[in-house]
């Protein structure tokens, strides 16, 4: 009998999270009956006792707002990626009890972007400030050649994507927000902006639109995701970069390549059961 291999994701909130639906979906296409994946809902608070009381049926977490920064001191490492952002979505366990922290969003979108053949651009925009803006940013120093302006509300949220771009390598400028209309003429635009933020903008989008990358999955499509298809552009949605960063975790938790097409189809239809 196979020992049991326990997995799950914690936030808070959490109950709308397509986590286990997608991880799930990739143990029973590859065999693991003995493997679980479960939500939790987890605040700062409770995050310390949550991880000191694991024990070694576990193999990993993955993590949502607002544990991804509070994890950091909990781990015995985290991977150049992760500190990269100061941000951990993934925590591997050894069976020893070593805690690795690692971000597979960043990969991520990267994965995602080169599926729809966008391989390097030389600028891009990015709409919001912020924390999937500075992962945004971290994807962008590895396929940007270059400026990315960042359109933003404030002026302290400017200098913090200003102090991202510095620490990754990346030229940003800043705009404001009233000018975001602008963002959409960049050969890539990356909206990192909470549902309806957004809306207005679809009006601006051009007659010949770049690519789109939309981190939103729920409710999809978005206004400007659906504008923009509209015009011809490819557009890349939040459920990609949610299947492709899954992917990851998958396989650094079990070390077995992951189903990515099953997965998909998995997010796919749980996102239709709840518009239904």
């Amino acid at each position: 009998m196979s020992t049991v291999r326990r997995a799950a994701v914690l936030g808070s909130p959490i109950a709308h999270s397509l986590s286990p639906v997608l991880h799930r979906a990739a143990y029973a296409e590859l065999g693991l009956g003995h493997w679980s994946y479960d939500r939790f809902e987890v605040d700062e608070a409770g995050l310390p006792g949550f991880v000191e009381g694991l024990d070694s049926s576990w193999a990993g977490l993955s993590l949502t707002m607002p544990l991804k920064r509070a994890v950091i001191p909990l781990l015995d490492e985290i991977t150049g990626t992760a500190a990269s952002v100061e941000a951990v979505n993934t925590v591997v366990l050894t069976e020893d009890g070593r805690r690795t922290g690692d971000n597979t969003d960043i990969p991520g979108m990267i994965a995602a972007l080169r599926e729809r053949g966008v391989e390097k651009v030389e600028s891009a925009a990015v709409l919001g400030a912020g924390a999937t803006a500075s992962s945004a940013l971290a994807a962008l120093a590895e396929i940007c050649t270059g400026p990315v302006t960042a359109f933003v509300r404030s002026r302290e949220r400017g200098d913090e994507m200003r102090g991202w771009g510095d620490r990754l390598g990346v030229d940003v400028r800043v705009a404001d927000w009233a000018r975001a209309g602008e963002a959409l003429h960049a050969p890539l635009v990356i909206a990192t902006t909470p549902a309806g933020t957004t809306d207005s903008l679809a009006a601006a989008v051009p007659e010949a639109p770049g690519t789109l990358f939309d981190v939103l999955y729920e409710p999809w499509p978005t206004a400007l995701a659906s504008r923009w298809s509209s015009a011809g552009g490819p557009v890349v949605g939040g459920l990609d970069l949610l299947v492709h960063q899954a992917v990851l975790q998958v396989e650094q938790m079990t070390g077995l390549d992951a189903p990515l097409a099953v997965m998909r189809t998995a997010g796919e239809a749980a996102l239709v059961a709840r518009e239904g």
